[in-house]
């Protein structure tokens, strides 16, 4: 279960260090096997291998309605195998679609990740906040 926020610097070839604390687990889990996709709120997806293969399987089944979707998520998506030092490389057709710059945050939402120009996730958190439903807060204690 990966959860928390990690604020990562991008190096000038496009590589990300995945933090120790989800690169141990992704290396004996995963044997640090991984894939990138767009999402359509205009991050990347970042996801454990086996994991996206299960998702792979469900949006190849959707309906031939959903085919902007299926171009979206399977015609973007990029395996990624992390190096001997824990980096991946976001390759430069997904950083531009992503609007990555250098300062990026990896977001931890369980299942998989979120990466995110750092900038965008600052403007995105504040119109999130102002945006949360009341009912489903109502259905959380804090």
């Amino acid at each position: 279960m990966f959860q928390g926020s990690s604020a990562l610097t991008l190096d000038a070839k496009g590589r990300m260090s995945i933090p120790a604390r989800h690169r141990d687990v992704l290396q004996s889990e995963e044997q640090g096997r991984l894939t990138l996709t767009r999402h359509p709120d205009g991050c990347l997806m970042l996801y454990p291998r086996s994991t996206w293969e299960e998702k792979r399987k469900q949006i190849a089944a959707l309906p031939a309605s959903a085919r902007p979707l299926q171009r979206l998520l399977l015609g973007n998506a990029q395996d990624v195998d992390m190096d001997g030092a824990g980096r991946i490389l976001v390759a430069p057709e997904l950083r531009a679609a992503a609007g990555l710059n250098r300062e990026v945050m990896l977001l931890g939402l369980g299942s998989n990740f979120e990466l995110w120009d750092r900038a965008q996730w600052e403007a995105r958190c504040m119109a999130d906040v102002g945006n949360l439903d009341p009912a489903i807060l109502e259905q959380i204690s804090f």
